[in-house]
C-alpha cells in the first residue's frame, strides 16, 4: 500500500548533505578583504569612496565608523560626487555616529540640491535651519572639523545685484570689461546660478566640467568659483585670438577648436546668434 522508494530517500539525503556542506563552506569561507581606509581615502574613484562610506556608516560587512564614513563622503564630495553631499547631509540630520546638526545638514543638502538631487530638494524644507547656511565642512564624532582640501561653500543664491557687484570687483583682476562678462552671464545662463545645460554646462558661467578643472575650479556651484573659472577662460581666450572679441566668444560658446578649424567663428546657428546677442547688449563701440 505505502510504495516508498528507498534509493529516491537516499538520493534526497544525499541532497540535503551536500546542501548542508554548501552552506558550511559558505559560512567558513573568509570575508572579502576590507580595503585600508587611506587606500580608500587615496582613490580618485568617488563612487568608491561613496560604496564604502556607506558600509562603514551602516556596518555592512565592516565595523560601524562613522569616522571613516564622514572622510569618505568628504574626499567623494570634494570631487563632485552628489550623492556623497546627500549622505553628509543625511548622517548629520539624523545624528548618525555624529552630533545632530541640520544647519550643517541643510548646507550638505543645499549642495546635493543645487547639483539636481531630487531628494536633497525634498530635505531641505524639514531642516530646521534659519538664517544663512554655513560652510558645508565635514564635522567627526569627536566634534572636529575634517578638512580635504578646502570646504565647500553653501551660499544662499546671489541676486543679480550681487552677481553685478561680484563681477566688478572680480573683472578688473582677469582684466577684462566687467560690461563684456555681464552680458556673456545674461546670454549664457541669465544670472541663475543653478542653471544647467543638456551639455552638462553649470552655473552662471556655464562651465563644462572639464573647463571647470582645466582653469582650477574645484566646486563649480560655487557661484563665486564659477564666475573666476569663466573669467579666466575668456581672458585665455581673448590673449588665444589676439583681443578679437569675436572670436573669443565664439571659443567661449563652441569651444576654441572649432574657431581654429573654420579660421573664425563657426558657421553654427546657435554660435552666431550667441555672438551676434553678446555684442548687441554692449551697445554700440566708441
Amino acid at each position: 500500500m505505502w510504495n516508498i522508494s528507498l534509493s529516491g530517500f537516499s538520493n534526497a539525503r544525499a541532497l540535503a548533505g551536500a546542501a548542508a556542506l554548501l552552506l558550511v563552506l559558505h559560512l567558513a569561507a573568509p570575508a572579502a578583504a576590507e580595503p585600508d581606509l587611506n587606500t580608500l581615502i587615496a582613490s580618485a574613484d568617488p563612487s568608491e569612496q561613496v560604496q564604502w562610506g556607506e558600509r562603514y556608516e551602516h556596518a555592512e560587512g565592516v565595523p560601524r565608523d562613522a569616522a571613516a564614513a564622514v572622510k569618505l563622503y568628504c574626499h567623494a564630495a570634494d570631487k563632485g560626487s552628489t550623492r556623497a553631499a546627500y549622505d553628509l547631509g543625511w548622517l548629520y540630520a539624523n545624528a548618525y555616529g555624529v552630533p545632530r546638526d541640520e544647519a550643517l545638514a541643510a548646507a550638505w543638502f543645499r549642495i546635493a540640491a543645487d547639483q539636481g538631487d531630487a531628494y536633497a530638494r525634498r530635505m531641505l524644507p524639514r531642516m530646521n535651519a534659519t538664517g544663512p547656511l554655513p560652510e558645508a565642512t565635514c564635522r567627526l564624532p569627536d566634534g572636529s572639523t575634517y578638512a580635504v582640501r578646502k570646504p565647500v561653500r553653501s551660499v544662499p543664491d546671489p541676486s543679480r545685484a550681487l552677481v553685478t557687484q561680484w563681477v566688478e570687483t572680480l573683472a578688473p583682476e582677469y582684466g577684462l570689461d566687467p560690461d563684456l562678462v555681464l552680458a556673456v552671464i545674461r546670454a549664457e545662463s541669465g544670472f541663475d546660478p543653478r542653471a544647467r545645460s543638456p551639455k552638462d554646462a553649470r552655473g552662471l558661467m556655464q562651465l563644462i566640467p572639464q573647463t571647470a578643472k582645466r582653469f582650477g575650479v574645484d566646486h563649480i556651484w560655487d557661484p563665486v568659483e564659477n564666475l573666476r573659472g569663466g573669467m579666466a577662460y575668456l581672458r585665455w581666450l581673448l590673449d588665444h585670438f589676439n583681443g578679437d572679441v569675436r572670436l573669443a566668444l565664439a571659443g567661449y560658446n563652441a569651444g576654441e577648436q572649432a574657431v581654429i578649424s573654420h579660421r573664425g567663428v563657426p558657421p553654427y546657428s546657435e554660435t552666431r546668434g550667441y555672438v551676434q546677442r553678446v555684442l548687441a547688449s554692449l551697445g554700440p563701440s566708441d
